[in-house]
């Protein structure tokens, strides 16, 4: 086994240890396969920066509060050096406020894509993004573009 396939194998394990946590909402778990210092960068989160490990925990918790029963899929894994490719699928119930929009009481499943940067056995650094227009349509919040 090349150094190179060792490192994608570990870095796919590592994000699949990732989504398992937090499927379980077990936050301490997260401190294993996460750096301090992570940073996720995103167009489609808006304004809100997660700039650390344990703003990332709080922006978890939040998502659980407007969807308890959230769950994540790894639909598609790829690794190559120190990046892992992740087709994630999130489903969810919105029984919670998000931001401006009410409960909807609607289930919404949404496809998102993050590219996962790991060093030193940790996840870094993360980018991802999503349709926001689609999952709005779903929960009803907005009507789908004619």
């Amino acid at each position: 086994m090349t150094t190179e396939t060792h490192l994608a194998g570990s870095g796919k394990r590592l994000v699949r240890d990732f989504v398992d946590a937090i499927n379980r909402q077990d936050w301490d778990a997260l401190d294993l396969v996460m750096s301090p210092c992570f940073i996720r960068h995103s167009t489609a989160a808006g304004p809100q920066v997660v700039a650390s490990r344990d703003d990332l925990k709080r922006f978890l918790q939040s998502e659980y509060s407007t969807f308890p029963d959230a769950h994540e899929q790894l639909v598609d894994l790829i690794a190559e050096g120190d990046r892992v490719a992740a087709r994630h699928r999130f489903t969810g119930t919105q029984r919670g406020a998000m931001g401006p929009y009410p409960p909807s009481n609607r289930t919404m499943t949404s496809d998102y894509i993050a590219i996962y940067r790991i060093e030193n056995g940790q996840i870094v650094e993360a980018w991802a993004e999503w349709d926001n227009l689609s999952g709005l349509v779903q929960l009803g919040h907005f009507r789908a573009p004619a």
